[in-house]
């Protein structure tokens, strides 16, 4: 099998592009990238002859046509991610996320993909008052993120329809967790950070909005799954993550501060909109057969040794 991965050297591209190559089933990864936030540092380890890199920008329809050539299966990762951030970047994250969308399913339709596996978010679902969210639950974006994801998702249904390949979008989980392209601007990682370097952990609002967490590495293994096992995942949209893993903001400032065993002050800026807030349920991601393994005390345990060790490491050298 030939896997592409759009946006493969970022956060979750720098997990799941070994985890393919490491899969007996796959002769060779695709790895595009416009390496505008992305690094080739991030695929360290995974250079070799079953590895195939294009540069190229997910808004330029060649691009991604010449990069889909004689590919089985897609994992569009290539987004502009940040969902705050995106408020004062509307036209370039359509641009990137939607008309993106659009070429990478054009492209695999013109050249008869078997699976593509999308790329979506728990964020489409903005403040809901259920806290029994699943996949039938209405859709209601707060930013332009998160309105790109839910129009792209429109996009998937429409293609498969016209081209007949097999598609799923999986409504990813908040990451967190240890990557080679890993990012601190996602809450349990920057919290792990500040604590660690003795500031306070800032919680915008009252901390009271959920949110569920999901371990990058697991984020990856599903993504993985669905592509090489299209099989298990025949419904179009999935949840994706762990019904024991939904934490309000408070809750992950909490865990933060009794797994770095630091007196650690919490401060609330009450006066700041604490964006979307939603308490999701994974049921029907057990019909896979998929399961996440990661647990957030755990993951932050695991940043907290990798930054502490690679400092050691530092000051060794």
């Amino acid at each position: 099998m030939r896997v592409l991965v759009t946006g493969g050297c970022g956060y979750i591209g720098s997990a799941l592009v070994p985890a393919l190559l490491e899969d007996s089933r796959v002769d060779e990864v695709v790895v595009f990238d416009s390496l505008a936030t992305g690094s080739p540092a991030n695929l360290v380890g995974c250079v070799d002859e079953t590895l195939r890199f294009r540069r190229g920008d997910v808004r330029e329809y060649g691009d991604v046509e010449s990069a889909m050539r004689g590919v089985d299966s897609v994992v569009h990762l290539a987004a502009i991610t940040g969902a705050d951030s995106t408020h004062d970047r509307r036209e370039e994250t359509f641009a990137v996320n939607r008309q993106g969308t659009e070429n990478v399913l054009t492209a695999a339709g013109k050249f008869d993909v078997e699976t593509v596996v999308f790329a979506s978010s728990c964020n489409n679902y903005g403040r809901a008052a259920s806290t029994d969210i699943d996949e039938e639950t209405e859709q209601d974006p707060l930013n332009p993120y998160a309105k790109s994801k839910v129009e792209s998702e429109q996009l998937l249904v429409d293609a498969m329809d016209e081209y007949g390949f097999d598609g799923t979008a999986l409504r990813m989980s908040t990451n967190y967790g240890w990557s080679p392209g890993v990012r601190f601007n996602l809450v349990v990682n920057h919290f792990v950070f500040r604590g660690l370097t003795d500031r306070p952990l800032t919680v915008y609002g009252d901390g009271n909005n959920w949110r569920p967490f999901i371990h990058v590495e697991d984020a990856a293994r599903a993504y993985a799954h669905a592509a090489l096992e299209p099989d298990s995942w025949p419904r179009t949209v999935y949840n994706v993550g762990s019904n024991d893993e939904n934490y309000r903001i408070a809750e992950i400032a909490e865990i933060v501060r009794e797994e770095l065993d630091r007196e650690l002050e919490i401060t609330y800026l009450e006066d700041e909109h604490p964006g979307p807030s939603y308490h999701v349920n994974f049921d029907r991601l057990d019909e896979t057969g998929f399961e996440p393994e990661w647990t957030v005390r755990r993951g932050v345990r695991d940043i907290a040794d990798r930054l502490r060790r690679a400092n050691t490491e530092v000051i060794e050298a």
